[in-house]
């Protein structure tokens, strides 16, 4: 069994570092990354894919995927030529967007503080904050019902493959006053 490693947020650890799968030798391990969620570029479509494990393995899968390529349309050359700028500049976007994310993180733990019917999952990294609610409609009824009569945007617990209702994703990369009031309202919605 090969392992797919999406490590398009590898670099917003909430906490300790995360090591990469990159590297690893035990398994066929494909490991994915972009500039679309590394750099804030979506609109660039620069990512990559490295192939790690068993040498024999690796090696099959390597003239497969080369195939694979050969196929679809290759990388764009002001792309390949603007890559290294890309990437060198990355790191101060990183920084600013998980400054946000801390504070976001924060102003939502207080507001739940003392909260006993909205609680939110652990969160290790990312761009996201998963709460849980009670479960008295769809979530996604739920997500209308707060852009519509709140104008707050969030993601029923279904967009991410939650198996039940009872969860709503929270984007943490929103400007912190907005974030701020958008999580009042979700939590005056609850009550």
């Amino acid at each position: 069994m090969a392992i797919i490693a999406d490590e398009v947020f590898l670099d917003f650890s909430l906490g300790a570092a995360q090591k990469s799968f990159v590297a690893n030798a035990g398994a066929l391990t494909f490991t994915m990354s972009g500039v679309s969620k590394i750099s804030g570029l979506p609109q660039m479509k620069f990512a990559w894919l490295a192939v790690s494990g068993p040498e024999d393995i690796k090696r099959e899968a390597l003239a497969r995927l080369e195939m694979i390529a050969d196929t679809y349309l290759s990388l764009n050359a002001p792309i390949q030529l603007a890559a290294p700028v890309l990437l060198r500049q990355r790191a101060p976007f990183q920084q600013q967007l998980t400054d946000r994310v801390r504070r976001n993180l924060a102003e939502l733990d207080s507001q739940l503080a003392g909260n006993t019917h909205v609680s939110r999952l652990a969160v290790e990294g990312g761009w996201y904050a998963v709460l849980r609610i009670p479960a008295t409609r769809t979530d996604e009824e739920l997500a209308i019902e707060l852009l519509d009569k709140n104008d707050v945007y969030l993601h029923p617990g279904h967009f991410y493959d939650f198996p039940s209702d009872g969860y709503l994703v929270v984007s943490l990369i929103t400007p912190e006053q907005d974030f701020s009031e958008g999580s009042r309202q979700i939590l005056s919605a609850l009550r």
